[in-house]
């Protein structure tokens, strides 16, 4: 009767032990899954102010229609990737897709702003200053949501990726989460937005 017991409390002690470890794992996965809703909050904010700049921009940038409208499908494209990622952020893929999206739009609104330095007009235009403040703000506040999403990540993938848990982490299909990060050096840098 004592074995029973003793090989039961075993049994109870590393039963509670597996369930710590996957309680562990689903509450870092959700953190991350949080931390890209911020990134998705603000990519929206992005994305809404996008169709006003080239608005206020069409005006002045007649004759640089192909601009504008590399503007406005680079921003559908990230708009759509977004939303492939935003359904699931633990999928790579997707977020790889939101990555690369992303990486076209900043090029597409680095011309844009490259562009209208030609336009004194559009440079000293209020609305083209406050969209571009805006923008410039919440070009910052990505930065951040992707940070915290990153740090979240690697938590989350630090956790899996250790002793015990790695043993049940693929058993439970805890798979692993991708950074979002920027590919290349000249990816790196913000897409200037200053009009002065």
């Amino acid at each position: 009767m004592i074995p029973l017991l003793v090989f039961l409390g075993i049994l109870l002690v590393l039963v509670l032990f597996v369930v710590g470890i996957y309680n562990r794992l689903v509450s870092l996965r959700n953190r991350f899954k949080n931390a890209f809703a911020q990134i998705d909050v603000q990519l929206k904010r992005r994305y809404d102010l996008i169709p006003n700049l080239v608005e206020t921009a069409r005006a002045y940038l007649k004759h640089e229609r192909e601009t504008l409208e590399a503007v406005i499908k680079a921003r559908n494209a990230a708009a759509s990737a977004e939303q492939a990622a935003a359904a699931n952020p633990a999928d790579p893929g997707a977020v790889k897709g939101l990555m690369a999206a992303e990486t076209g739009l900043s090029g597409a609104l680095g011309r844009l702003f490259a562009l209208s330095e030609a336009y004194p007009d559009l440079k000293a235009n209020q609305n083209m200053m406050q969209l571009t403040e805006e923008l410039t703000s919440t070009e910052n506040k990505i930065a951040f949501a992707r940070q915290a999403f990153n740090d979240s990540v690697m938590t989350y993938n630090t956790a899996r990726e250790t002793f015990p848990a790695v043993v049940f982490a693929g058993m439970f299909q805890f798979n692993p989460a991708e950074l979002f990060q920027v590919e290349s050096p000249a990816e790196r840098q913000v897409p200037k937005v200053s009009f002065s």
